[in-house]
């Protein structure tokens, strides 16, 4: 009869995730896929193009938007904030790509 064998496992850390701060919002829009509205809420991006000095990317409850791509816009202000008052119910956001925004550093 064998007995079972255990291994040690140390926990794991969360790893720190950092951007730095004045980046063009395409960048940071890319890689983080999400949009905080002006009412607060955050979206969840499906795709994202940059079209000349403007994104275009449509969210995950359907809508399409057009901005400027822009390093000290509202956008990208609040996204180095992490200012948003609630995820967009019919988007989705799920609760661990929530977590992952809130460890994000910009430096």
């Amino acid at each position: 009869m064998a007995l079972p064998v255990f291994k040690f496992e140390a926990p794991k850390k969360e790893k720190k995730r950092y951007f730095r701060k004045h980046q063009d919002s395409y960048v940071v829009l890319q890689k983080i896929k999400l949009w905080p509205s002006r009412i607060g809420t955050l979206h969840g991006i499906k795709s994202v193009v940059l079209n000349g000095i403007f994104i275009e990317f449509t969210t995950h409850c359907g809508q399409k938007m057009r901005i400027r791509n822009s390093k000290t816009s509202r956008v990208s202000r609040w996204l180095r904030h992490k200012w948003y008052a609630q995820p967009c119910p019919a988007c989705k956001v799920p609760a661990w790509k929530l977590e992952k925004y809130s460890s994000t550093s910009f430096q």
